[in-house]
């Protein structure tokens, strides 16, 4: 079974989430939003396909990155999360919460060896879509 299919985002903790967008945005031409931005791009295997890829500086408190003492967390974009959870628990990796599930897809954290807190994520990349369509920057 493949597992990763792609990075499906960027997360990192910066003392100022809304100066670090603002210099992103005037340096470096990201268009920016409350979450940060969204790249998108055409999947290889069907062109007519859109997928994202979430990048969003968060604040030095943030608990999203909870229990890792890191200052990042990157989402894995994986394509059968209910198989791979059951393949992880299986390899004994440490899983960190109960599967979500939302219109945009499913998400479940776990624990690399490194202490880096991972999101896993099998998106719905239409739902997707119809939200960063509806999100003003």
């Amino acid at each position: 079974m493949k597992k990763v299919t792609g990075i499906g985002g960027i997360f990192f903790k910066c003392e100022s989430p809304d100066e670090t967008k603002a210099w992103y945005s005037e340096n470096l031409g990201l268009e920016t939003d409350a979450w940060g931005t969204n790249f998108e791009w055409r999947q290889a295997g069907d062109p007519g396909k859109k997928g994202f890829t979430q990048w969003s500086p968060a604040s030095e408190n943030s608990r999203h990155f909870h229990p890792s003492q890191k200052d990042y967390m990157i989402n894995y974009r994986v394509a059968d999360l209910v198989a791979l959870e059951a393949e992880l628990r299986k390899a004994g990796v440490e899983i960190l919460d109960e599967m979500e599930t939302f219109p945009y897809g499913k998400f479940l954290h776990i624990m690399d060896p490194n202490g880096v807190k991972i999101e896993l994520w099998e998106p719905n990349d239409e739902a997707y879509d119809e939200i960063v369509e509806g999100r003003t920057c």
